[in-house]
């Protein structure tokens, strides 16, 4: 399997893998524009715009659009995230023409139709309800608004409610000006794919697009601090973060395998201590997500209210505990287990056509799977423990408290226990 990269003048990248033996492909367009690229006013406009890119085109109709992949017995679909949005589809390998083209068509002509704006402007208003129905949704954009308050990367990429209100086809087509185009866009694709017709197809549909400068997004900058709400629920939601790593940061598989190492998993520090040992929770967990400039490492559990504290108290003295007595063995789970989750998703076209896209995005270039690995390798048991040593005492923790929450220990006691 071969990873081959070629740039148009205009500056649209498209990267391939051809993997032999299959009979599908994946494919699909990655904008290097998300949640984190909007101005305040625009707040929530790059996921409404994901939105109306299947509700209809110059030359498709909203129908069109679905029935012309299903017709083949493909899907199509798309994401926003903080720093990307994404069109992709996974198709049979005879149809990979069929899928480029229609992905092309919704990113560059887009009718942006007012009755299917506000159709869809009632989609995303529900999408929203949803999501503050659902507690563990709410209390991860606090405590994204608490690590990075009053900054595009703390806001949540639904949108406030008003803002999604007013929005209208100008608020769209001048999001698609600024950010879309061809050097913010990455067309990748993998499986059962042949580069030079991909090229020459891309370079037919998109290669006429005029070369543009997106605006910078906002440098982050990590602050800390603490949501806390009150509402009759049957558990209480616990989110608590601290600032890590950023993907381009040297000590980023560090981190990664150090929130492995304390709750990624059955085996993990957290799980065993306090649902294995004390029975306080169902789930619980600690994750690393990164972002170009800035990361975190987020821990989650649900439990009682009246069990709360001492969850919250017993997970800071694990943290506490990791610095000092983190173990070999553990590293080494921690690491084969990121490194089986990495390869086996990389056994799927949709994961390979994703990896390659952001590892565009991150470096310009696919970096080789050895390459990734080593780095994974070359983490050693001190340094887990010098960056524990630092998650367990550094300032201005992220805190989101929900449900019943009347007994739970304020962030000032944590960060005293922390200090203790």
């Amino acid at each position: 399997m071969t990873v081959q990269l070629t740039t148009l003048s205009n500056g649209l990248r498209i990267v391939t893998e051809h993997m032999p033996g299959l009979q599908s492909a994946a494919l699909g367009i990655w904008v290097g524009a998300g949640g984190r690229h909007e101005r305040p006013e625009q707040n929530g406009v790059a996921h409404f715009l994901e939105h109306m890119a299947f509700k209809g085109t110059e030359r498709r109709s909203a129908l069109q659009i679905a029935e012309e992949i299903e017709d083949v017995g493909g899907y199509i679909n798309a994401y926003t995230s903080r720093e990307v949005t994404a069109y992709y589809a996974r198709v049979l390998k005879d149809d990979t023409a069929l899928a480029l083209d229609v992905i092309a068509d919704i990113l560059r002509n887009p009718v942006f139709d007012p009755k299917e704006i506000e159709t869809e402007r009632h989609v995303i208003l529900q999408e929203i309800g949803q999501a503050l129905d659902t507690p563990d949704d709410v209390v991860f954009d606090w405590l994204q608004s608490n690590a990075y308050p009053d900054q595009p990367l703390g806001r949540t990429i639904l949108g406030e409610i008003e803002n999604i209100q007013r929005y209208g086809r100008e608020d769209l087509s001048r999001f698609v000006a600024e950010h879309y185009g061809p050097s913010q866009l990455i067309l990748s694709a993998a499986g059962a794919v042949d580069h030079d017709q991909i090229v020459a197809q891309a370079q037919a549909l998109l290669g006429d697009m005029a070369a543009s400068t997106a605006p910078d997004a906002q440098q982050a900058m990590y602050q800390g601090g603490e949501t806390r709400r009150e509402k009759d629920l049957e558990q209480a939601h616990f989110a608590l973060a601290f600032e890590a790593p950023g993907y381009r940061d040297p000590a980023f598989y560090t981190a990664q395998i150090y929130s492995m190492a304390l709750g990624g998993g059955m085996s993990s520090r957290l799980f065993q201590k306090i649902r294995e040992e004390h029975g306080l929770c169902y789930t619980i967990f600690a994750q690393n997500g990164a972002y170009a400039d800035t990361g975190m490492t987020t821990i989650y559990a649900g439990t009682s209210g009246e069990e709360l504290p001492q969850l919250a108290h017993l997970t800071i003295d694990e943290m506490k505990r990791a610095a000092d007595d983190m173990s070999q063995a553990e590293i080494d789970r921690a690491r084969a287990q990121m490194k089986a989750g990495m390869l086996m998703g990389l056994e799927s076209p949709s994961s390979r056509a994703e990896r390659m896209a952001r590892m565009v995005q991150i470096w310009g270039k696919v970096p080789d799977i050895e390459d990734t690995v080593a780095k994974i390798d070359a983490v050693t048991l001190q340094g887990v423990k010098d960056f524990a040593a630092l998650q367990a005492t550094q300032a201005a923790p992220s805190l989101a408290l929900y449900g019943p929450i009347s007994s739970a220990p304020s962030l000032t006691s944590l960060q005293e226990r922390r200090a203790a």
